[in-house]
This record gives C-alpha cells, sequence and structure tokens, in this order.
C-alpha cells in the first residue's frame, strides 16, 4: 500500500511541476489582469483588475473639512487600470511564470518587467484589488494602497468579482 501511495505522490507532484511555463514577450494587454503574449492568453496570478466596463465614484469638489462633504464623479476605473498596465509595461517583452491553467483555459501567471512582479505594481498602486479568495500573495500591498489612498482607493468601488456578479 505504501508503494502505491509513493508511485501516487511522485506522478501528482511531476505532473504539476510540468504545468509550469515561462512565456516571454511583448503582451497585447486585454485589461488590468490579463495579457495576451503570441496566442496565450494569461491571466495575472493573485490579483483581481477592474472590469473593462466598470464605473468607480472619486471625489470630484470637496467642500470643507469642517463640513466634510464631497461630490463624486463617476470614471471608468476598468479602462484607467488597462492604462496603468499599457503604460508601466510600455511596449516592453514581459516574462511570465506560469503555474497553472484556469477552467477557461487561459496562463495563471506571475509576469515581470526585469524584476518587477507587474501583478504586485497594479495591486500597490491601487489598479486592482488583491484576489483573496485565490491567493494572500498581495494582501500588504492591497492594504498600502488603501493606507495611502491610490488608485481605486481614492474613491469607492465595487470590487471586480461582485461587479461580474451583478453585471
Amino acid at each position: 500500500m505504501a508503494k502505491i501511495s509513493l508511485i501516487f505522490v511522485i506522478t501528482f507532484f511531476f505532473s504539476q511541476t510540468l504545468i509550469c511555463e515561462e512565456i516571454f514577450g511583448t503582451p497585447k494587454i486585454i485589461d488590468g489582469d490579463t495579457v495576451h503574449i503570441y496566442s496565450k492568453k494569461i491571466r495575472l496570478e493573485g490579483i483581481d483588475a477592474p472590469e473593462i466596463k466598470q464605473q468607480c465614484k472619486k471625489p470630484f469638489i470637496k467642500i470643507s473639512s469642517v463640513i466634510g462633504f464631497q461630490f463624486n464623479k463617476n470614471y471608468s476605473c476598468g479602462v484607467m487600470a488597462k492604462i496603468k498596465l499599457i503604460d508601466k509595461i510600455d511596449n516592453s517583452k514581459v516574462k511570465c511564470i506560469s503555474s497553472s491553467k484556469d477552467r477557461y483555459k487561459r496562463f495563471i501567471a506571475t509576469c515581470y518587467i526585469d524584476k518587477i512582479n507587474l501583478n504586485k505594481w497594479m495591486v500597490r498602486n491601487g489598479y486592482a484589488v488583491a484576489y483573496k479568495r485565490y491567493s494572500k500573495a498581495y494582501v500588504r500591498d492591497e492594504e498600502y494602497a488603501k493606507e495611502n489612498q491610490l488608485g481605486i482607493w481614492k474613491g469607492t468601488f465595487i470590487t471586480p468579482e461582485k461587479w461580474r456578479k451583478l453585471n
């Protein structure tokens, strides 16, 4: 029985490690958490960016800190997330290290420009949230963005996951 268990563990280990793949090239940015390199669709692991059609609110006019009233305006936070990722990458080559594929057959990956982790950069600057259901890797980066009111944390928003369910 022990031999069968050991064979299963070894087989499982090697089948999981074979899924890892490095993808390198200049990406086409689809949205704040999805890129394509050549024909490979890549979902940035552990983060969730606002959807392209998603609207968020940000302060427009503040009326005195004593009264504490402000007007908010809608803005396309999903488009903003995409633009910020485009600007950060700036036609550079990107290296994505994939650990698995999701149910849509997209590679789930952490992507880098040189040593800059783009997944982390998106969350830390407030253009995406930590996708805590799947990973805790970027929770501190989300807390940093929230404390410093960066990106979507300047105003109010519905989490991308909830927005998708409602729309």
